[in-house]
């Protein structure tokens, strides 16, 4: 595998410069941290104007035709610079596995609108009593007549309050072991009996708890068949790994560069060291994100690879932007926009994002069982 920065790659990253230095606009960036909510509707629709949604996707199914990898590197581009694609990235996640194990009438309700920008997707995975162990849902979804009826609460259902539908994880077979009775579904967010309330995080970023009281349901919201939803979320899951992470740490890494210039700490060997390392961390990170890029067209969409890349990149960030924010000292502390904030707050805001970046899309622990099941053929963890 080449992991060398080919002329490709280099404009593809300049494409996205040119861009961002258009459509990164202040009023932008001050929307976003307003709302919390990492999703800008004008930038969303600019990029759909270019064609990049659903770029990677196959021209027959309204893409463009490009590599996974090449669309990796205009979102890091983006994400490097703070640009709002969180909800480009989850709805691209649901999207893609759409069009892989959907019918007809679903990759027609949801493809076209997600390439013209004009649809949100919302990730309705995590419960209250289950955690990060997703196949312990307690969500019901049971059979009425032709359709279903769902009862219960999602959490961490980010972007679910602007998101058309919530690829929902519901328990449909209270008999079967927890791994085989679930289900996954499409529910409209205008269903009746749907309902979203705001959860602000440490980060400033907005997500939601989703309720679901007595949600009716035709059987054409089902994906995939009854039983099959443990399969589908892990394919699902295997998309939410990535290289993402890079994106922060180069954030990182330019914060930090800029508050040692600014306040002579660049001339401190032990600060040098810190940002060293930390920047050793992003290429590393950088090249594992190449890897699962390429594996991401494989049948399991490159699950294992995205593991590793994740929990690298995740606990690199934990680290780096601890160590990083301590040599800053009291001025490292005042948020976005205060005055004697080092890095105009760059550094203490990736700080509050590094805190829960280890927990979702899987947390490191859980994470390490999957990479010791699928590149150590180390024994599954039990009750499957």
């Amino acid at each position: 595998m080449d992991f060398g920065i080919d002329e490709r790659t280099q404009g593809l990253r300049a494409q996205a410069r040119d861009f961002l230095a258009s459509h990164l606009t202040p009023q932008v960036r001050d929307r976003v941290e307003l709302t919390g909510e990492h999703h800008d509707d004008e930038f969303h629709r600019a990029m759909a104007r270019r064609g990049w949604l659903g770029a990677f996707w196959p021209q027959v199914d309204g893409g463009l035709g490009w590599d996974r990898a090449d669309f990796d590197v205009l979102y890091e581009e983006m994400a490097a610079a703070g640009a709002p694609m969180e909800a480009v990235a989850v709805t691209h996640i649901i999207a893609e596995t759409i069009r892989r194990v959907g019918t007809p009438s679903q990759r027609e309700r949801v493809l076209g609108p997600v390439i013209r920008g004009e649809l949100l997707l919302a990730l309705g995975y995590t419960e209250p009593e289950a955690g990060s162990d997703l196949a312990s849902a307690r969500t019901r979804a049971v059979r009425d007549g032709d359709g279903w009826l769902i009862n219960g609460q999602k959490i961490f259902t980010t972007m679910a309050h602007l998101a058309g539908y919530v690829f929902l994880l519901a328990r449909t077979d209270t008999e079967a072991r927890k791994h085989r009775g679930l289900t996954m579904f499409l529910v409209p967010t205008s269903a009746d009996g749907f309902s979203c309330s705001p959860v602000h995080t440490l980060s400033g970023e907005r997500t939601n708890v989703t309720f679901y009281n007595d949600v009716r349901v035709g059987d054409e919201a089902r994906v995939g068949e009854p039983g099959q939803g443990w399969e589908i979320v892990n394919l699902a899951l295997a998309f939410e790994r990535g290289g993402e992470f890079a994106a922060q740490l180069r954030r990182l890494v330019r914060a930090a560069v800029a508050w040692g210039t600014a306040s002579g700490a660049d001339r401190d060997p032990a600060f040098l060291a810190q940002v060293g390392r930390v920047s050793a961390a992003t290429e590393v990170s950088r090249l594992l994100g190449v890897q699962a890029s390429q594996r991401r067209s494989a049948p399991t969409g490159g699950a294992v690879e995205g593991a590793i890349a994740k929990v690298y990149a995740t606990e690199a960030l934990l680290r780096g932007s601890g160590a990083l924010l301590d040599a800053t000292g009291a001025a490292g502390l005042l948020p976005v926009g205060a005055p004697g904030s080092a890095a105009d707050g760059e550094l203490q805001h990736l700080y509050r994002e590094a805190q829960i970046a280890t927990l979702y899309g899987g947390t490191s622990e859980v994470l390490r069982g999957v990479i010791a099941a699928g590149r150590l053929s180390l024994p599954a963890s039990r009750g499957k």
